[in-house]
């Protein structure tokens, strides 16, 4: 198979032998598709989509990928002094989990395939909007009315990032969700299938509903910083729907605390989900009672979440700087 593809392009496994082996296999096991369907797969160009962050800019894919739920939590984060926290203290993790809910609550109402979304992003990105929420934000107390995410944890997604020596730079990730995507391969060419339909929903009239012809919310987000229109860092955190949190909270620890990338990428992370806060290991045990008495349920946890990659493009010295994340396989490198 991959041999066809090498030798004709991408057409070679959407048509032809290739795609009749996937139909044929599908249609065995209970599907609908045809080789019309396949034939009919072509990607599309799309603008970025971008947010500025304490003199930086984020620049994320838009829908049906969910990079905004990193760009709307941001900006719900510049309503607060973060770099004047202590990074590895409690108040950091407590205000990073309250814009979270908040974002990943959006995210769920809101992201879809883009031609399900007549008013684009302006219902979670509008100005007036992100103010009333960071203003539902209480540092004081955890907020427990949020809805809870939807998206399925997964640990198997793939993230390069190239920059050249003429500065030209590539953000790239890649997964099939789940492990082994849906369990299922084709049957001579053994090809295994994606389950990212799992990020439709079944709510009558919701933007995300499943549909024909639709593409569902998508949880791969590879990123950019930009510094007054000028690329600084192409990057990447896997680690499913941890991706938006993992990006601001890698973009913060550069902007908000100058830290190196590989610094950066090595500090402790939390995350919320199903109502549980979860520390990684490398956070004190003195942050646990503070977070606990601002109405937080914490957890250590065991597995790592997530894991990054990114570049630093140092222009005035002509530098590149790359960092790898130890939680998962990776390197970088540099000739």
């Amino acid at each position: 198979m991959l041999r066809r593809v090498a030798k004709h392009g991408a057409r070679a496994f959407y048509e032809g032998e290739v795609a009749d082996d996937m139909v044929a296999s599908l249609r065995r096991l209970g599907g609908l598709h045809t080789a019309e369907d396949f034939a009919a797969c072509a990607p599309d160009y799309v603008e970025p989509v971008s947010a500025p962050y304490r003199g930086a800019e984020i620049v994320e894919m838009p829908p049906n990928g969910h990079g905004a739920t990193a760009l709307l939590m941001a900006r719900l984060l510049e309503h607060f002094e973060i770099g004047r926290l202590d990074p590895m203290g409690a108040m950091r993790i407590h205000l990073e989990t309250e814009a979270a809910k908040l974002a990943y609550d959006a995210r769920n109402r809101f992201i879809a395939d883009p031609a399900s979304m007549p008013q684009g992003l302006a219902p979670m990105l509008d100005a007036g909007k992100v103010a009333a929420l960071a203003a539902l934000i209480d540092p004081q107390k955890a907020m427990h009315d949020a809805r809870k995410t939807s998206g399925a944890v997964h640990r198997d997604t793939v993230y390069v990032t190239v920059v050249d020596r003429d500065r030209m730079a590539v953000s790239l990730i890649y997964s099939i969700f789940h492990s082994f995507g849906s369990g299922l391969a084709s049957d001579r060419f053994g090809i295994l299938f994606q389950n990212r339909g799992a990020g439709f929903t079944l709510e009558p009239g919701h933007p995300n509903e499943l549909a024909p012809g639709k593409r569902p919310l998508h949880t791969i987000i590879p990123g950019m910083l930009r510094r007054e229109g000028r690329l600084v860092m192409p990057f990447g955190v896997m680690g499913g729907q941890y991706q938006p949190a993992g990006h601001v909270r890698l973009v913060s620890n550069i902007v908000d605390f100058d830290m190196e990338p590989q610094a950066a990428i090595d500090a402790p992370r939390s995350f919320i989900e199903d109502g549980v806060l979860m520390l990684e290991r490398g956070y004190d045990e003195a942050v646990i009672a503070p977070l606990e008495a601002l109405g937080h349920a914490v957890s250590r946890r065991a597995d790592p979440l997530g894991g990054a990659q990114a570049i630093v493009i140092d222009a005035a010295r002509g530098v590149l700087t790359g960092a790898s994340d130890p939680r998962k396989d990776g390197c970088a490198l540099g000739y």
